[in-house]
């Protein structure tokens, strides 16, 4: 069957896009509107003109950037999603930020995850947490270090993570229990589980792990969980619980805060190659070691696209974190307008 003759509004779009020095083809602009990042063709146009509209204009532009056959866009398309903030995103973006999170359990063949107290339950999640830890490589280096080490070469010296926060997230002795938690929620991993964990991973730090087995057990005598507090009590259930029972509202404005903030962020970082002074200014905020290190660093690709569904989740479950995370971001944005340099992307600040 032939193919329908291109309309005039996407022959319009294409030499737009041309005339900024990109390509696109017609398939490639009716393939970006089935996935929701561009409207009906009749919404492009100024009226009873021809011109593409600027937002418009704009927005295909990035996707003629960054768009490849064979190749997703990732989590830059939860950005426009996002931003359109319609039920239809609102869909997508949901069931897009849930696949992510259950992602590690796909990979790992579990198709479907016990839930309840049950031994044969426990056993089930320990065995999928098992499968998850195979073959899994743990950094050695942890991300301040190798900084701190690049700065130095600069002469600039970087401040160090405060006590409390541990050197490499990525240690094995804290991702074995960190998976079993995430599978399982506080269910299956108790404190001791988790304190015995940093006593390896922060082996220089034993009075503040006492600290915490301390504060822990004069809750517990009070009648108080802790752990049943926590944001991670219920593990990936809760989390994809989160995601579902926001409002299509408060989840659009979750992501475009979140992948804004690690948008300005990721301009920042690549900016302190050059200005190491940037990454000492970075790294004396509490945010640094609450979310940029831990999640706000998101790359293109999978691991990019988990550290926004996580951001996302934290910023709906946790008012106070993401309270901080606003007053980071309004900083970072301050220094980048401070240093004006380069291009935007929608996702670094620049969008509302």
């Amino acid at each position: 069957m032939a193919r329908t003759q291109p309309s005039a509004a996407h022959l319009a779009l294409v030499g737009a896009i041309e005339g900024h020095g990109e390509t696109a083809t017609p398939t490639q602009i009716e393939r970006w509107q089935q996935q929701g990042w561009l409207p009906k063709a009749s919404e492009w146009l100024e009226p009873d003109s021809s011109t593409i509209r600027p937002e418009w204009l704009t927005r295909a532009l990035w996707l003629a950037h960054t768009a490849r056959a064979g190749r997703s866009i990732g989590w830059l398309g939860w950005v426009f999603w996002a931003i359109d903030d319609t039920p239809d995103s609102a869909r997508r973006l949901r069931a897009a930020l849930v696949a992510t999170l259950k992602r590690p359990l796909a990979r790992a063949g579990v198709e479907q995850l016990p839930v309840g107290d049950s031994d044969h339950a426990f056993q089930a999640r320990q065995d999928a947490a098992a499968r998850m830890m195979a073959n899994r490589r743990s950094p050695r280096r942890d991300l301040d270090g190798i900084l701190r080490d690049g700065a130095a070469a600069e002469g600039i010296e970087l401040s160090r993570s405060p006590e409390t926060a541990v050197p490499n997230i990525f240690h094995r002795a804290l991702m074995e229990p960190g998976v079993r938690l995430l599978l399982g929620g506080a269910t299956d991993v108790g404190i001791e589980d988790l304190l015995e964990a940093w006593e390896q991973a922060w082996p220089d730090h034993a009075e503040k792990i006492e600290y915490i087995r301390e504060a822990h057990r004069q809750a517990e005598l009070a009648g108080t969980d802790l752990m049943a507090q926590s944001p991670m009590a219920e593990g990936m259930s809760g989390m994809v619980h989160t995601i579902e029972s926001a409002d299509d509202g408060q989840l659009c404005a979750a992501v475009r805060r979140c992948t804004k903030a690690s948008g300005v962020l990721g301009v920042l970082m690549q900016r302190a190659v050059y200005e190491p002074e940037i990454l000492a200014w970075l790294m004396r905020d509490a945010m640094w070691d609450q979310w940029a290190r831990v999640g706000g660093i998101a790359p293109d690709g999978a691991v990019g696209a988990a550290a926004v569904a996580i951001s996302t989740f934290q910023y709906l479950a946790m008012p106070d974190w993401a309270a901080d995370l606003e007053r980071y971001l309004a900083l970072m944005n301050t220094m980048l307008a401070s240093r004006p340099e380069g291009g935007s992307s929608p996702g670094d600040g620049t969008e509302a």
